[in-house]
């Protein structure tokens, strides 16, 4: 008799337990005895954003907008924490490094560390949560985009796979100007480009050819792009001006690195620049300047905005309003060589954090924000009527819109969705136009499971990333003295710095991955 009361005090105990476990659980956004959700109790969900925070008081208006829906739809709050553009690569790393509870992250896996992070346990495992707390994303993502999201066999991000964006990166430049040189067709190659460029400095008085913030570099991979038919091998990490340290072969063989500084083309890209900085075409002190391209190109000052095609889309709007003569062109890198390859779709992607006090109403607030309209418009557009207008089936600009007092930007770069999207009829009309050129050249990215696991190299990483930090920027703008021996002190700089060491990790993970794709 004894025994049987002790048995049956556990079984109650545990009966209790449980059912304590299940209001917690509910109360977070798990779900009841019928299955149904229960968002009795009111959250706020934090989302991780890159970019400047606006300060002109319009996204705290949009917020208030999207969080009377959310408190009536979910009973959450959605709030966004800004990683601000200056030294972001830094703060973005140490934020999710700090264990403090993260909700929704952006990131990505060629340009934000989206691996490196994963193997340090910043992101939660969502197998279990997405079907349950997000599960309209959950079907829309076919089997095999999934795959490309998992780290240990566990997805670990939620991929940007249902948006059409390109963000391979050229040069912008004056169609007006380039047509009175005598540049008659698009440029599609550095010479002709650098014929501009002489243009500017012989007929255009008071303008900069290339008015850039040369603490950077990029334009080395866009150099790289044009000559040869390398391809990155994105997700090994270099520093925020490189999206990879290494390069493939080919998109024909990507599994075999070559390194990119080792080369003549190194050689080719430092003799150019030497040229282009002695003939004037950049400021003297530009490895010191902090100016903005196109602010000075709005003001007819400048002659030249390097970045990538989404860029250019609004860009071209932006110089119409500032320069109506301007007609602004694009030169993507890729043209010289048809070296393109498509995007990943972890390019933009969004993770939860490890420690998240709420990943099940972050994962229903993500949801909606993918997939429900009224959220998408407010978290993406802004306010109908402050913002945006609609003439057309378009996004216009309200009469009387001042950029200053009325911009909005949420930052949201990791879930848009081409079936919701509202053109803007401020982007380039011939966007499709564009697409459909680079449809015709373009490869298929080949690194969507690959996770470089830099554990053997990692000191090898951030001395290399040193290197290239202090000695690429001058090569880059004519800065380094004799072309040749500066590339050969770089050389010298990285081989000390254990580059070698990296290639030869970074082809045994290819090699193994190779075996991976091709199921042996």
């Amino acid at each position: 008799m004894l025994r049987r009361k002790k048995i049956l005090t556990v079984v109650l105990t545990v009966i209790m337990t449980a059912s304590l476990s299940a209001c917690k659980a509910a109360t977070n956004g798990g779900s009841d005895s019928k299955g149904k959700i229960d968002t009795s109790k009111f959250v706020t969900v934090n989302y991780v954003m890159l970019g400047n925070k606006p300060t002109n008081g319009q996204n705290e208006k949009v917020e208030k907008k999207w969080n009377a829906y959310l408190k009536k739809k979910l009973n959450a709050n959605l709030k966004i924490d800004w990683v601000e553009w200056a030294d972001w690569s830094t703060k973005y790393n140490l934020l999710l490094a700090s264990g403090q509870s993260l909700d929704l992250i952006i990131t990505a896996s060629d340009w934000l560390d989206m691996w490196p992070n994963a193997q340090k346990g910043a992101f939660m495992n969502l197998d279990d949560l997405l079907p349950k707390y997000a599960p309209k994303t959950y079907a829309s993502i076919p089997k095999e985009d999934w795959e490309q999201c998992k780290y240990n066999g566990k997805i670990i991000a939620i991929p940007e796979d249902q948006y059409t964006q390109w963000t391979n990166h050229g040069f912008m430049y004056r169609g007006d100007w380039a047509k009175e040189f005598g540049i008659t067709t698009p440029i599609k190659d550095w010479t002709t480009f650098g014929k501009y460029l002489q243009g500017i400095k012989d007929h255009k008085k008071g303008v900069i050819p290339w008015d850039i913030a040369g603490g950077g570099y990029s334009q080395f991979g866009g150099w790289v792009n044009s000559k040869t038919m390398e391809i990155p091998i994105d997700g090994i990490p270099a520093t925020c001006n490189l999206q990879a340290l290494l390069n493939a072969k080919s998109a024909d063989d990507p599994y075999t690195v070559v390194n990119p500084f080792n080369e003549e083309t190194l050689i080719d890209y430092a003799k150019t620049m030497k040229q282009w900085g002695d003939a004037g075409y950049w400021r003297q002190d530009v490895l010191n300047y902090k100016g903005d391209s196109l602010t000075q190109a709005k003001a007819g000052k400048n002659g030249t905005i390097q970045h990538h095609t989404q860029t250019y889309l609004g860009d071209w709007y932006q110089m119409k309003q500032n320069q109506p003569s301007s007609d602004l062109k694009f030169f993507p890198f890729s043209a010289e060589s048809n070296n393109l390859v498509s995007i990943s779709i972890t390019h933009g992607a969004t993770s939860v954090g490890a420690s998240s006090k709420n990943p099940e109403r972050a994962l229903m607030i993500y949801d909606l924000i993918r997939n429900d309209k009224k959220m998408y418009d407010y978290v993406n557009y802004g306010l109908e009527g402050v913002q945006y207008v609609l003439k057309d089936g378009k996004r216009a600009l309200p009469d009387g819109y001042n950029d200053a007092k009325d911009s909005y930007s949420s930052g949201f770069w990791g879930g848009r969705n081409d079936k919701l999207e509202i053109q803007s009829a401020t982007t380039y009309p011939d966007y499709k136009k564009l697409y459909a050129e680079y449809d015709k050249i373009k490869k298929p990215y080949p690194y969507g499971r690959f996770v470089f696991d830099k554990t053997n190299v990692d000191s090898e990483l951030s001395a290399c990333s040193d290197v290239i930090s202090k000695y690429l920027p001058a090569i880059s703008f004519g800065k380094a003295g004799d072309p040749v021996k500066a590339v050969s002190d770089f050389r010298a700089k990285l081989k000390g710095a254990g580059i070698d060491k990296i290639v030869a990790e970074a082809q045994k993970q290819l090699n193994a991955y190779k075996k991976l794709v091709e199921g042996k």
